[in-house]
């Protein structure tokens, strides 16, 4: 029996005999390609080989690339786990030819491999070829001898010339081709007919390879263009092959996922292998591990998201099996253990990836059982349906993706009206969208922007110039002819030094004059893109368009914004030698007192990496290194070392920044002319801005000194007021917490004997209904935590019995119910203490021993607490 290693190392062999260079996988993330959300398929990474527009330095490859299906198009999520061979992420074999061999060397090969190599028997093989494909059919009959009763010829079956499965297109124009499938036999013990038969979705004969001969250029008009050099793109799914090589049906029945599934069983607790659910965690493992791997990090957005999806996907169906706690994670270390050594970039990054996994299920865990309870309580009153508007709340404020509510409805045999959560979510969208209305103050006449050229800047040289043309004056977004004083404008220049914001860094403020006119800068925006917008007022005389004028920057203003840039350059390096590579820019702010940078990372740091990342910021400081400037092609700037920032578009000329060997980027922001110019960096704050993305605010320069002056006041007023002096303000601040303590815990031990005394009060005066004690009180001075306890008291106390108790402060009161006992068959504390809140203009819920709620204290209390007996009567009856 072949393992999946021995599969993977067969084929790659095989082919490399066949003189085809061995390609790695490429990443789950496609590089520079926005059409597609991941890698779905062995072709995404010679996409461009096969559009003409990159020559590889080989004619013949062959790889094993991994592949994700769990968003957009291509989705199978919904499938995974209930179906035999759906899967998140999976892995395809794939041989390529980009106008070497053709036709009869790739099916010569792949029936060499199949029956040769491996030697599955030939009477278990059947082919498909498209209708048309005549060369395909007899090489497949004529030169390998298959039996014409296992040759299909599929046609166009969906309404369109070439519409079919056996006619593979890039897009509605461009490279195109018939394909040829190959069919494993499972044997009539299993359902289904052939392909092209009613039946042949059953589960008898099974795809596991499907040879692409793209020999066409489709036209505008649909008209096929032979191609000068034909390719051949196969793909083999590596799952369903071990399946067929393993002599087993389903591909969790290999033995990659034997493994997995055996851990997932252990972790959880679980007995039953066959479990669902168990083959949900041992799937969406992979995903997950690779997606982290390639950079993805758990969010609300993007790729981010979909990984979040799959996350929680996981961990509810180890919820559903029992294990609330983390789990997940450590699922990384026997995934290692099986495809380690094929993608040694996963063994590398393990510890990273189980760190990342164990933070999303600790933030899912608490949003997991709260949205369980909601969603419980909608699919009580549900007849069949999950209402839109419920499902978008459960989306909205427990953040239950909707599709995790379709999955978790599915089970019960209930559905979603997905048309009235589109509805909904429509509806916070256009609300966003109106409270995000304002004046938009970079936007120009489209007639002006075509008549203007475009700003040249001076300033990465010049802080100030002469004779510079006021080409434009706008008013309220209006081009006029002329501003007099204190007119607001904005006054666009044909030069400038002034720079406009832009990369995070503010734009520059200072002064436009000419004789006795003088124009105050406050800001500076671009406009249409490619103009420098000045923003002010005219503090005297006029300005009008035409007129040739002086601009000076704020140097001051500049020089403090520039010392944070370049620091911001050093700090993204900084976190990405001491957090992993992962981390990358998710936005910036240049300030000249301050700058701030958002970055992707799934924890907060902790005051040793917070510790480390300063150091090596000044570490650099102190090196004094040269800050060079080069311009240069884009793909020279990524072969040079540049940092890119994915998702932002860059011309054919990138500037790029080096500062020494620390960080190389790309940037078009002001820069120090060496890194000691900054002087000296200090963190102020570091937290998180949303899931997955953190924030450090830092300072430098005489900003930076400010800072820790101000700090060492502090520290020396903390000092007086501890009646010692800096050196000792720990040892006295220590002191005065173990007495605060010892305080507390004296505290707390009188109100325990009191509250041990009023409830042995309350249990003697307790109401008799039906066997049950019942208790309904409110008790002075009491928090939630001791109502708490006071209920636990009385449940041990009086055996059979309902407790409700209430404390208040503030003019709020606090509730706390309990049921033991036989009367845990009827009443239910979670419906007890949402009744007796509901009279006091509150809420509350919990478990059906033991729930708290909360609302007003005024009048209506005490009549609540009457009413319980009368409830809870009705509840025995």
């Amino acid at each position: 029996m072949k393992t999946t290693t021995e599969i993977r190392s067969d084929f790659l062999e095989f082919f490399r005999g066949k003189g085809h260079t061995i390609v790695p996988s490429a990443p789950l993330v496609p590089a520079n390609d926005p059409t597609l959300l991941f890698t779905n398929s062995g072709m995404v990474q010679f996409k461009n080989v096969f559009l003409g527009s990159e020559k590889p330095g080989y004619v013949r490859a062959a790889d094993v690339q991994r592949c994700l299906r769990a968003g957009g198009k291509h989705n199978d999520l919904d499938q995974v786990g209930y179906t035999a061979r759906h899967h998140t992420f999976f892995e395809m074999l794939g041989n390529w030819s980009f106008g070497d061999y053709f036709k009869a060397e790739a099916i010569a090969w792949a029936w060499e491999l199949l029956t040769g190599v491996w030697g599955l028997p030939a009477e278990h093989l059947l082919v498909t070829v498209y209708h048309t494909d005549d060369e395909a059919y007899d090489l497949w009959h004529n030169k390998i001898g298959v039996p014409a009763e296992r040759i299909v010829r599929i046609g166009d079956n969906k309404g369109a010339p070439y519409a079919s499965d056996n006619f593979w297109q890039m897009a509605d124009t461009g490279p195109c081709g018939p394909c040829t499938e190959i069919f494993y036999d499972h044997g009539e013990q299993h359902f289904g007919g052939p392909p092209g038969s009613p039946d042949e979705d059953g589960d008898r004969y099974i795809e596991i390879w499907n040879l692409v001969f793209m020999q066409f250029d489709r036209q505008p008009d649909g008209t096929l263009v032979p191609l000068p050099a034909p390719c051949v793109d196969t793909g083999m799914g590596l799952e369903r092959l071990a399946a067929v090589l393993q002599h087993v049906h389903g591909n969790y029945e290999i033995d990659l996922f034997r493994h997995l599934i055996v851990k997932a069983a252990e972790f959880t607790g679980t007995n039953d292998l066959g479990n669902k659910s168990l083959r949900v965690i041992a799937d969406h493992i992979r995903a997950c591990s690779f997606l982290i791997v390639d950079g993805v990090l758990p969010s609300n957005e993007g790729r981010g998201y979909v990984l979040r999806r799959i996350i929680r996907r996981a961990l509810r169906h180890g919820w559903m099996l029992g294990q609330k706690g983390p789990f997940f994670h450590r699922m990384v270390a026997p995934l290692v253990e099986v495809m380690g050594d094929a993608y040694p970039e996963l063994a590398a990054k393990r510890e990273f990836v189980e760190r990342a996994l164990l933070a999303e299920e600790e933030r899912f865990a608490e949003t997991l059982d709260s949205g369980m309870r909601i969603f419980d309580e909608v699919a009580a009153r549900s007849q069949g349906v999950i209402p839109g508007a419920d499902a978008f709340r459960l989306y909205d404020t427990y953040g239950f993706p909707v599709d995790l509510t379709a999955d978790i409805a599915r089970e019960r045999g209930l559905s979603v009206d997905m048309a009235g959560f589109d509805q909904s979510m429509e509806e916070q969208r256009r609300k966003a969208r109106e409270a995000g209305k304002f004046g938009n103050a970079t936007t120009m006449p489209a007639e002006l922007a075509a008549q203007l050229s475009p700003t040249r800047f001076l300033g990465y040289e010049q802080l100030a110039e002469d004779d510079l043309e006021v080409v434009a004056l706008l008013c309220d977004g209006r081009p006029v002819e002329q501003i007099a004083a204190g007119d607001e404008a904005v006054v666009i220049l044909d030069r400038t030094p002034f720079y406009a914001e832009s990369g995070g860094q503010v734009g520059d403020a200072g002064e436009i004059d000419a004789g006795t006119t003088r124009f105050v800068v406050r800001d500076t925006q671009k406009f249409a893109g490619q103009f420098h917008g000045h923003l002010g007022t005219l503090a005297a005389g006029t300005l009008k368009r035409g007129d040739r004028v002086r601009a000076t920057i704020d140097a001051a203003r500049r020089d403090a914004t520039v010392l944070n840039h370049s620091a911001t350059h050093l700090l993204h390096a900084a976190l990405r030698g001491v957090l992993g590579d992962h981390v990358t820019q998710k936005g910036s702010l240049v300030a000249p007192d301050r700058l701030r940078f958002d970055f992707a990372h799934f924890a907060p740091l902790s005051a040793t990496e917070l510790a480390e990342i300063e150091r090596r910021v000044n570490a650099e400081i102190r090196n004094n290194a040269a800050v060079e400037v080069h311009h240069m092609g884009m793909q020279e700037a990524l072969d040079f070392g540049a940092l890119a920032l994915f998702g932002e578009k860059y011309g054919d000329r990138v500037r790029v920044l080096r500062m020494g060997e620390a960080s190389t980027e790309l940037c078009g922001g002001t820069h120090v002319s060496r890194t000691g110019d900054i002087g000296l960096f200090k963190i102020v704050s570091e937290g998180g801005v949303s899931a997955g993305v953190r924030r450090i605010e830092a300072q430098t320069g005489q900003g930076a000194l400010d800072y820790v002056d101000e700090e060492e006041r502090r520290l020396e007023e903390a000092a007086r007021l501890l009646g010692g002096n800096a050196a000792d303000v720990s040892e006295k601040l220590r002191a005065l917490l173990e007495r605060q303590n010892k305080l507390e815990r004296e505290l707390d031990t009188f109100k325990a004997k009191a509250a041990t005394g009023a409830t042995s009060d309350l249990g003697a005066s307790a109401a008799q209904v039906h066997g049950v004690k019942v208790v309904a009180t409110r008790l002075e001075g009491f928090d939630a935590k001791a109502l708490r306890e006071a209920v636990d008291r009385l449940k041990q106390q009086l055996g059979d019995a309902v407790i409700v108790l209430a404390g208040a402060s503030d003019g709020k009161a606090a509730l706390v119910a309990g049921v033991n006992g036989s009367a845990a068959g009827k009443v239910k504390a979670g419906e007890l203490i949402a009744h007796v809140a509901s009279q006091i203009n509150g809420k509350g819920g919990g478990r059906a021993d033991m729930a708290q709620g909360g609302g007003d204290d005024g009048p209506a209390l005490a009549g609540a607490l009457a009413g319980v007996t009368g409830w809870v009567e009705q509840k025995l009856i």
